[in-house]
């Protein structure tokens, strides 16, 4: 089903992208997967020249069945055939099935002829985006007499141009306007809020990687430095290390969690050596220090990149940051080890306000960490770790395995124990926590495919917090385990039935103390979803879900419902396809809220958290004007039922009803 749509992240992607959602409390606006998707649907990976990083990059292989055809190549010479990947140990047939839409089979091509085609031969794209919420806020509502509002107008405006030749060059520009901010006034008169440029370019001789303008630097398993999207906890229980190329291009809309400068990887027999530079502005609170009542520092960075009133404004692109670093690494087919280190410094002192659960945050004007990274492949196991090290001398470790105990069963074990002093500005591990720091745990999966058309998933978690977090006044323990069971007796119908169960600690509430007690507060959720194709024009989806919280304490015990209803309409040799959902959902509050991956326009999607109780519902259209011409159009709106209002602070709107459209253009030449 997923093949019908290249651009569609699949089942285990979307639950990973709902994860991320439920933990970071808002959406990620890093397109990087859905554009390496649709881009290897144009530009197949050529399984007889592709390395590790180009097969990573699918994240749909695992290191063991990368490592396992990369061994299959070099023993038994190039693939006569895709099909021949039947051979390859630990790559089964549902594996083939997913990556068939972005492989291919061909002759290797010598650097002289990549170097002439790679600025002629390649596709350039253009595309618009523009979306706006019908009714209108606070923020938008208030008069030029109020300071605090939104200067800007109503529109989100997002353009990228691109050229792309194969998966060897890539450049582009990218400028992005959020609703709120100026565009071409005011403090805007260069019109975008942010500006994004990046020249890409891969296997040059002896230059492997070599990146310019924006980019994102990848290390290890995160625990010093990870910038591209990664993902957590899932049903893909042996999706737990991370994988990447050390750089990548950067062309999202996303402003804090990148590079800006020059970084190249070499490549010389076994060796890699990559080393990167860059200098940014980025937004923070800057403050007065009251001793000396002239210098500055940063209370805090800011990521969120929104520019629409004054305070905004003001801490936009407040302090500069240049980072550098690099990783030395052996590789061979089955083993690697690498060496890393990043270092950045600010023009003016990070000092946040100290609390509790936060003195051990960075501090100062210059941050390092060190890192040493390793993976084997032995038999059926692969084993991958990090070791690390911050300014402080304060450490943190990560190490796992995954393993086809049997062609039917997948095993994956992941340790971490990270110290609480631990710091990175921008590690991004396979953690409980949404950075690298304060942590303990053992993470243990298993899937098993007893008979093709049934799959089981299963995981548990058992972690620690040896000190103390935000909202939550002392050390804690917690857990979380997942079991979903699958159905898929043909390309047609998927059905899953899953139950989770996760138990945090949270401090009481409303509580006028120092510090507050905190208590372990369980949310389960049970949920169950149907896709079946009805033929080749119609796809229907049902998905029904459950959620209790705290259910063990009456008077904090809180419940939440959702169930939804997907149609969508394909049909055959026509220009055109439609798409759309109805929603209803009914919570007890924003605790108890429950998340749900939507279909987009291209290189978009949408995760609300639906909470309260009402309905919603969206339809896309997207229509084929020419092979170089396409739009799309999409209409979504959520209505809270009893609701005098949606949304809060600048962002409210008088009502129940919160409707929004969006209208895309691509064009290709």
């Amino acid at each position: 089903m997923a093949q019908d749509d290249p651009n569609a992240p699949g089942t285990a992607a979307e639950q990973q992208l709902e994860n991320l959602a439920g933990q970071l409390e808002t959406e990620t606006e890093d397109d990087s997967f859905l554009q390496s998707l649709l881009q290897f649907t144009k530009n197949k990976i050529n399984i007889n020249t592709a390395g590790q990083g180009e097969f990573r990059e699918l994240k749909m292989l695992t290191d063991l069945q990368i490592q396992n055809i990369l061994k299959y190549r070099q023993l038994l010479g190039n693939f006569i055939s895709i099909y021949e990947l039947q051979s390859v140990p630990s790559v089964d047939i549902e594996t083939i099935q997913k990556i068939l839409p972005y492989i291919r089979v061909g002759n290797i091509e010598t650097l002289g002829e990549n170097l002439r085609n790679r600025f002629s031969d390649g596709q350039h794209s253009i595309l618009l985006r523009a979306q706006q919420v019908l009714e209108t806020s606070d923020g938008f509502a208030r008069p030029d007499s109020v300071v605090n509002r939104y200067y800007g107008s109503r529109q989100r405006v997002f353009f990228r141009y691109k050229y792309v030749y194969r998966n060897l060059l890539q450049y582009g520009l990218t400028g992005d306007k959020d609703a709120g901010e100026q565009f071409f006034k005011g403090n805007q008169k260069n019109g975008f809020d942010f500006y994004s440029f990046h020249l890409f370019a891969r296997k040059l001789g002896v230059i492997k990687l070599l990146a310019l303008g924006d980019f994102t630097v990848n290390m290890g398993q995160g625990l010093i430095q990870w910038q591209s999207l990664a993902f957590k906890k899932s049903v893909d229980i042996t999706a737990v290390k991370r994988q990447a190329d050390i750089l990548r291009p950067y062309n999202s809309a996303t402003e804090y969690n990148f590079q800006r400068g020059a970084g190249i990887t070499f490549q010389a027999n076994h060796f890699e050596a990559t080393v990167f530079g860059s200098v940014r502005k980025i937004d923070a609170n800057l403050q007065t220090d009251t001793l000396t009542s002239t210098d500055d520092f940063a209370s805090s960075i800011i990521l969120s990149g929104l520019h629409r009133t004054p305070t905004e404004i003001l801490k936009k692109n407040s302090i500069e940051q240049t980072g550098f670093g690099g990783n030395i690494s052996y590789n061979r087919v089955g083993f690697h080890l690498g060496v890393n280190g990043v270092q950045y410094n600010f023009s003016s002192p990070l000092l946040r306000d100290v609390q509790p659960y936060n003195q051990y945050a960075i501090k100062g004007t210059m941050w390092r960490n060190f890192s040493a990274d390793y993976s084997y492949t032995y038999r059926n196991i692969h084993f991958f770790g990090e070791a690390a090290i911050d300014k402080n001398n304060s450490r943190a470790l990560l190490s796992g395995l995954i393993v086809s105990l049997d062609p039917k069963v997948d095993g994956s074990l992941v340790y971490r124990n990270i110290d609480k002093k631990y710091q990175a500005l921008y590690g991004n591990a396979f953690t409980e926590g949404t950075y690298p720091n304060n942590e303990k745990g053992l993470f243990a999966g298993v899937s098993i495919k007893p008979i093709p058309s049934i799959r089981l998933d299963a995981y548990a978690d058992a972690f620690s917090f040896p000190w103390l977090r935000y909202r939550v006044d002392a050390p804690t323990t917690g857990s979380d385990y997942l079991v979903q069971l699958t159905y898929k007796p043909n390309k047609q119908v998927e059905v899953y039935s899953r139950f989770k169960n996760e138990s945090k600690a949270i401090n009481i509430s409303g509580l006028n103390l120092a510090t507050r007690q905190p208590f372990v507060r369980p949310r389960q959720n049970w949920r169950t979803q149907v896709s079946y194709k009805l033929n080749r024009e119609f796809t229907l989806k049902n998905r029904v879900e459950i959620l209790w919280y705290d259910a063990r304490e009456k008077e904090r015990s809180e419940q939440g419902f959702m169930t939804y209803f997907d149609l969508g309409y394909k049909p055959m040799s026509k220009p055109y396809a439609l798409s759309g959902r109805l929603v209803y959902f009914e919570t007890d509050s924003y605790d108890s809220r429950i998340y749900a991956f939507e279909n987009d326009v291209l290189y978009s999607f949408s995760i609300p958290a639906y909470f309260d109780k009402g309905f919603r519902y969206y339809l896309n259209l997207n229509y084929d004007v020419s092979k170089k011409l396409t739009m799309w159009a999409r209409f979504a709106q959520t209505i809270r039922l009893d609701a005098t209002s949606v949304g809060s602070g600048l962002d409210k709107i008088s009502g129940d009803t919160k409707s929004e459209v969006k209208l895309q253009l691509m064009v290709r030449f």
